[in-house]
């Protein structure tokens, strides 16, 4: 294996700082705690850096609060200068981990995302069954508060893999230590950190890796902690899930959710990232579209109380019809379309 020495330097450079500073603050540009950082940009930049190359740097506190996405996440924002260092550490980390993810790997990955999750079980329903002239089935799962169960131990083994630079690594400790689930368990990562995101695929590589080459599963979708099997015989995928708990248990401290673990025929439709897979057609799912209407609604009313402008009510527009295109929605989305009209002329909400 392949492994990695002196990055840290690469991480703490004040070239990659301000890069890292470019690609975070893209799109936040109107933050309060955002413009602070930036009036006095270069200072704050050479003093993250200091703070690195002596070692005195400690990661801060996190703000926490609730979104609704559509289930209810816990959410924690790092301070402004972490957020700027988890961009710096993800831009060295990246190119060193991302060539050992498998290619049914789909989350937070350049050319990847969940509409290509989506087309790609999509593309393996219509082989499994053979165009709809074979029996096809889906095992679909979903393991139990995720990013609340990593564990740190486990993770850092997986980093001290690759990296042999004891700096790099005292770093990695702090940003992973900066966040526990718990008081006292050395468990979890915060939803909301880019660092998060990564660290979440370099944990579940390992399952990734024994599922296509120990169990040497064929047709394996996965995004983040929701991953698919599909196989003509549903005796097989049932005979898989002794293994997959077993790994998940032993290796990675995990547990698969039990209300969300379920063996499904394609013909009944496959519920994967917010569409429900048949082998020639795809629907947005009932939470998906409800979802959907319940934040245009909002938007709306931001609009029509001078909170935002008809340009991002119409981005948010856009956005929306990027979801639904890529599913087969066309009678939907006119209904979308009608409905904000409704709404944005007081006419009577109906839907």
């Amino acid at each position: 294996m392949h492994t990695f020495n002196n990055i840290y330097e690469q991480i703490i450079s004040v070239e990659n700082l301000f890069s890292a500073w470019d690609s975070f603050h893209s799109g936040k540009k109107n933050k309060p705690d955002v413009l602070r950082f930036e009036w006095d940009l270069e200072s704050n930049i050479f003093r993250l850096h200091r703070l690195l190359k002596s070692k005195k740097y400690a990661h801060g506190q996190y703000t926490s609060f609730f979104i609704q996405d559509p289930k209810q996440r816990h959410i924690h924002k790092a301070t402004v200068q972490d957020r700027v260092l988890h961009h710096a550490i993800f831009n060295v980390l990246n190119p060193i981990f991302e060539p050992t993810f498998i290619a049914a790997s789909f989350s937070c990955r350049v050319d990847k995302g969940m509409h290509k999750g989506v087309d790609a079980v999509t593309t393996m329903v219509r082989q499994v069954s053979r165009n709809c002239t074979q029996p096809c089935h889906a095992l679909k799962c979903d393991i139990q508060k995720f990013f609340f169960r990593i564990d740190h131990g486990i993770l850092l083994t997986m980093l001290r893999k690759k990296l042999q630079d004891e700096d790099a690594l005292w770093l990695l400790e702090q940003v992973i230590g900066s966040f526990s689930t718990n008081p006292g368990e050395a468990k979890g990562l915060p939803i909301g950190n880019l660092t998060s995101q990564l660290f979440a695929n370099i944990y579940m590589n390992e399952f990734d890796q024994y599922v296509k080459h120990v169990l040497r599963v064929e047709h394996y979708a996965r995004y983040t902690d929701d991953f698919l099997v599909i196989a003509n015989d549903p005796r097989y995928l049932e005979k898989l899930l002794p293994s997959i708990r077993l790994f998940l248990d032993t290796r990675l401290a995990l547990n698969l959710h039990p209300l969300k673990t379920m063996i499904k025929k394609s013909s009944q439709g496959i519920d994967f990232l917010g569409y429900t897979i048949f082998p020639y057609h795809r629907l947005v799912r009932t939470k998906t579209r409800q979802r959907i209407f319940r934040k245009l609604e909002q938007k709306v009313i931001e609009y029509k109380a001078g909170k935002i402008t008809e340009e991002s009510l119409d981005q948010s527009l856009q956005s929306y019809r990027g979801v639904l295109s890529h599913a087969d929605t066309h009678e939907l989305r006119e209904q979308m379309e009608n409905q904000v009209w409704f709404w944005i002329t007081d006419r009577q909400k109906s839907y």
